[in-house]
């Protein structure tokens, strides 16, 4: 279960970003397109990973849902990961500007930070449950 929401969050983050780069080439600037990829594309992973782990897990909608403050550390952490993105196509070849490449690594480093909060999240409740068994 936890390698499919890793999968989903990281395939649509990617697609999400590409496709915000695509849409914003040449309407806003470098770290603004970076910024606003990784934000989207952080967001619609965290939409859909809900839904489709909802339905299609067979668990029911609660088991996989995120509260409302781990979303709101998601979109932080987007901040991270989309300067890194920009970080990293400017310093690459000049194939690597183009704004599809800074969103679709915008929204690829942004949707792995929040991957890794997520799983966080998810793991914490778990140990509290271990450690309580020993005693």
């Amino acid at each position: 279960m936890t390698s499919t929401n890793i999968l989903i969050m990281l395939v649509v983050g990617l697609v999400v970003g590409a496709l915000t780069g695509v849409v914003l080439n040449g309407m806003v600037g470098d770290l603004s397109l970076a910024i606003i990829a990784g934000f989207v594309a952080t967001i619609i992973g965290a939409i859909a990973r809900n839904a489709l782990m909802g339905f299609g897990s067979g668990a029911g909608p609660d088991v996989s849902r995120i509260p409302l403050i781990a979303t709101v550390y998601a979109a932080v952490a987007s901040l991270g990961g989309s300067s890194v993105a920009l970080e990293i196509a400017t310093h690459s070849h000049d194939l690597m500007s183009t704004a599809v490449w800074i969103g679709a690594l915008a929204g690829l480093f942004s949707t792995i930070l929040v991957t890794m909060l997520m799983l966080t999240y998810e793991l914490k409740p778990a140990e509290k449950e271990h450690t309580s068994k020993k005693r």
